[in-house]
């Protein structure tokens, strides 16, 4: 069940990616950022609401709180990041970096957790990952000149903060139902997301929003939720350095989502790259 959760988590991931990146054309990344945690949060509530988990709250440890919330600021600081990348670079570049967060974690797991089992598969699968990355960031081809290289260094930032994340909620889900959670640490992300817009004084754009811009938005908050459900269930049950593998692979439906509807293109080089990811997933997956 555990590893059918990554998978739907990687779908509804996928999804976001394009979903968000329609909804920044115009749109402050901040204010798009903040405007999903609100989505988000809504989604997650009517789930915790509809299996009931709310009156467990006052049954969490100080423990879990503190992991919980500590996640939820590496979750929030990681979208920031990774949704301003996405509004200066292309999809098919911005992504592959950001999901160099899969080898962070992995090496993470394996220190922190002890999933020592199946080591040299899941460090030839990690090695797989992080040459595949490599090959899409510098040979993908774009469709406009960025702004400068400054995607870049977003792109890595939110790499960094997301393995943090998977780490830091993998401790605090334990022992606490996994939407319940989810819900926790959306209400953190929110938290922060607001207070950045309100400190860059983007909150004047909120009047101004294009309509067309604003579906994209919700719907890919929509798609957020789903996500996080599935991944945090994947978390609190399964094995932190496989589900985050198979998550990660959320890149085969952002490659191709825009490739098909942002005309981003792809080289062979890059192509070949994606291929090795998916080698890397497989391999740490079916080895686990």
């Amino acid at each position: 069940m555990w590893i059918t959760a990554a998978v739907f988590s990687a779908v509804f991931a996928g999804l976001t990616a394009i979903l968000a990146k329609c909804g920044i054309r115009k749109t402050s990344s901040s204010v798009a950022t903040a405007l999903r945690t609100v989505i988000v949060l809504i989604f997650s509530a009517i789930v915790v609401s509809i299996v009931g988990s709310w009156n467990t709250l006052g049954q969490i440890s100080p423990t879990s709180w503190l992991f919980l919330i500590l996640s939820g600021f590496a979750t929030g600081a990681s979208w920031i990041c990774y949704f301003k990348a996405l509004s200066i670079g292309d999809v098919n570049k911005v992504a592959p970096i950001d999901k160099l967060s899969t080898v962070i974690s992995v090496l993470l797991a394996i220190v922190i957790f002890g999933e020592t089992d199946n080591l040299i598969f899941k460090i030839v699968g990690v090695l797989l990952f992080g040459i595949g990355t490599y090959l899409m960031v510098e040979k993908a081809a774009t469709t406009k000149e960025p702004q400068g290289k400054s995607w870049i260094v977003y792109a890595l930032l939110a790499a960094i903060f997301a393995a943090l994340t998977s780490v830091l909620a993998k401790i605090g889900i334990s022992g606490v139902e996994s939407n319940l959670a989810t819900a926790i640490r959306t209400v953190v992300v929110l938290a922060m997301a607001w207070a950045i817009v309100f400190m860059k004084g983007k909150h004047k754009e909120l009047g101004e929003l294009d309509k067309k811009e604003l579906v994209f938005i919700v719907l890919s908050g929509i798609a957020t939720g789903a996500s996080w459900l599935f991944y945090y269930y994947a978390v609190q049950n399964g094995i932190l350095s496989v589900v985050i593998p198979i998550d990660k692979m959320s890149i085969l439906l952002t490659v191709l989502f825009s490739r098909v509807f942002l005309k981003e293109e792809l080289s062979r080089k890059a192509a070949f790259g994606l291929a090795l990811m998916l080698a890397g997933t497989l391999v740490i997956t079916f080895w686990k």
